[in-house]
C-alpha cells in the first residue's frame, strides 16, 4: 500500500508535547495514513532516544527540533510555545520544499498551530485540528482552579483554532461536545477518533517477579506525571495501604516522567515510602510490557478537576489491552472506556482509592475476570484495529471537500 502514496495526497502532522514515535497516538495516525496511501511527514521536538534532526521511519518522514525544558510559570510557557511555533514553521518550509503537503494536521497542545495553518491557507492547504487536550482547562487545573486573563486568552486561541480548521478530530464524545458548543464548529466537520491500543506494541510476556522487590503484589502506574495526573493521590493511597493498613506485601511502580516527577519523589520520601515505591522514569516498550505482565493491579488516579472528566486516558486502555484490572476514580470518560473492567473509587477520595486496590489484590478471581473483560473490550471494540477506521473516514470526507464534492 505504501507504493500508492502519491495518489492519496500529502499530510504534514505537527506535534509539540512529545517526540514521535514516542507519542503513540500520533504514530498510529501517521502509519495508518501511510498505509492508506498518503505521504506523511511529522514535525516534533527531540526527546529521549529520539534525537535525530531527520529520519525516515517505516516510510514516515520525521523532522525534529530541540526544545529546552522550561518551568511551569507563564513566561516559561510563552518561551516554550513561542520557540516551538517558530521552529515548527521553519521546518514546515523545509517540508514544503522537499516533500510538499496538502493538509496540515495539527495536534494540540498548544492551540497556536492555527497560525501556521492560516499562513498556508492562501496556497490551498487544508487545516485539521486534532484536539488531544482541552488547553484552557489544563491551564486552569495547573493554576489550582484559577482562571483570569490567561484562561480567557486560551479560550480565544482555541476558538481561533476551531475557526481556522477545515476539519476537527476529537478523541471522544466529550471533546466533540466542546468543539460543537464552545467552538461552534459545524457538527459535520467533527469526527471522533478514539485512541486505541496497538497489540503489535502491547503483548503479554512472562512475568518477572524481581520487579515486585520482594513483595507479594505489584501495583503499577504508567503515564505522564503532571499536576493534573493525580500521581500524588496514588502515593497517598500507597501511604494509607502500607502504613495505615500495615500491608507491607505491596510494592508500587510508577512508570513515566513529567513536570512534577521530582516533587513526587520528594513526597514519597516524606511519606516514608522508600522501599515500597519504585520510580522507573520512561522505559523502553519491552520493559514496559514486562512490568504490566507482572502487575497484579494497575491504577488510574486521575482526579476529578474539571479536566480529567472529559479525557480518555491512554493508560486506561493500555491496561485493558494487557488484560490487567485497574482502580480509578469514578469519572465520566473513565467509565465510557473501562466499563466493568475497572473498580471505581469515589472521586478524589484517597482512602477509598486505597481500599479498592486492596479489595482487588485480595480477590484474584475478580482480578482475572476484570482483566479478561477489559482485554475483550479492546479486541472487539476499542483497539486501534477498530478506531483507525474513523480516521480514514474523516480523511475521506476531507478529500471529498478538497475535490469540491
Amino acid at each position: 500500500m505504501v507504493g500508492t502514496m502519491a495518489s492519496r495526497g500529502k499530510v504534514l502532522i505537527l506535534v509539540e508535547n512529545l517526540p514521535v514515535p514516542f507519542d503513540r497516538r500520533v504514530w498510529l495516525e501517521a502509519t495508518t495514513l501511510r498505509d492508506a496511501g498518503y505521504t506523511v511527514t511529522v514535525t516534533c521536538p527531540t526527546g529521549g532516544r529520539h534525537t535525530a534532526g531527520y529520519e525516515c521511519l517505516e516510510g514516515v518522514h520525521v523532522y525534529r527540533y530541540e526544545l529546552s525544558p522550561t518551568g511551569t510559570g507563564f513566561l516559561d510557557y510563552v518561551r516554550e510555545f513561542g520557540t516551538a511555533l517558530f521552529k515548527t514553521f521553519w521546518l514546515s518550509l523545509r517540508v514544503l520544499q522537499r516533500h510538499g503537503f496538502d493538509v496540515i494536521h495539527a495536534c494540540n497542545p498548544p492551540d497556536l498551530f492555527f497560525l501556521i495553518g492560516w499562513l498556508y491557507k492562501p496556497l490551498g492547504k487544508r487545516f485539521v485540528f486534532d484536539q488531544h487536550d482541552l488547553t484552557p482547562e489544563t491551564y486552569r487545573v495547573q493554576r489550582q482552579g484559577r482562571g483570569g486573563l490567561i484562561y480567557r486568552v486560551l479560550l480565544f486561541l482555541e476558538r481561533l483554532t476551531y475557526a481556522t480548521s477545515d476539519m476537527v478530530i476529537a478523541t471522544n464524545e466529550s471533546i466533540r461536545g466542546f468543539a460543537c458548543e464552545r467552538g461552534r464548529a459545524p457538527r459535520e466537520r467533527i469526527f471522533v477518533v478514539r485512541t486505541g491500543p496497538d497489540f503489535d506494541r502491547l503483548r503479554v510476556v512472562p512475568p518477572d517477579s524481581s520487579l515486585k522487590r520482594g513483595a507479594t503484589y505489584l501495583v503499577c502506574y504508567v503515564g505522564v506525571m503532571g499536576i493534573q495526573d493525580g500521581v500524588d493521590y496514588a502515593l497517598r493511597a500507597a501511604d494509607w495501604i502500607v502504613h495505615r493498613q500495615g500491608r507491607r506485601d505491596v510494592h508500587f511502580a510508577f512508570i513515566g516522567s513529567g513536570d512534577v516527577l521530582h516533587n513526587l519523589k520528594r513526597l514519597a520520601d516524606e511519606l516514608n515510602l522508600n522501599g515500597h515505591v519504585t520510580f522507573t522514569g520512561r522505559i523502553p516498550d519491552d520493559e514496559l510490557v514486562t512490568y504490566l505482565s507482572t502487575a497484579d493491579v494497575c491504577i488510574s488516579p486521575d482526579p476529578q478537576n474539571g479536566l480529567n472528566e472529559y479525557h480518555t486516558m491512554n493508560k486506561t486502555l493500555e491496561y485493558m489491552a494487557m488484560g490487567q484490572p485497574q482502580v480509578a476514580f469514578d469519572l465520566t470518560e473513565m467509565r465510557v472506556s473501562a466499563g466493568d473492567a475497572a473498580a471505581y473509587a469515589c472521586p478524589n477520595d484517597v482512602q477509598d482509592f486505597g481500599r479498592q486496590i486492596l479489595l482487588l489484590l485480595d480477590d484474584p478471581a475478580r482480578r482475572e475476570a476484570m482483566g479478561r473483560l477489559g482485554r475483550k473490550r479492546i479486541e472487539d471494540e476499542l483497539g486501534w484495529a477498530h478506531t483507525h477506521r474513523n480516521l480514514l473516514e474523516a480523511y475521506h470526507w476531507l478529500s471529498d471537500q478538497m475535490r469540491g464534492a
